[in-house]
């Protein structure tokens, strides 16, 4: 069974961050608090799906799909 994203998660949905699958990439989110352990809540999609609106760490941030795919999650 593959790990599960955060692009995985429909709208409303919650999920606790696991880990990451791409090095480069983690270190950025990691600077914008995606830490793992942190509770992360889809709030909103584009109209065409990318991007994506998260509420994480207290506050919203946005991001591509292909971004939020490297970030690995646990329900």
């Amino acid at each position: 069974m593959s790990k599960r994203s955060v692009a995985d998660l429909k709208v409303g949905e919650r999920a606790t961050i696991q880990s990451f699958n791409n090095q480069l990439m983690s270190l950025k989110l990691l600077e914008m608090g995606c830490l793992p352990g942190a509770e992360i809540c889809v709030s909103g999609k584009a109209p065409l799906g990318d991007p994506i609106c998260l509420n994480v760490a207290g506050y919203c941030l946005a991001m591509r799909k292909s971004e939020a795919a490297t970030i690995l999650i646990e329900n």
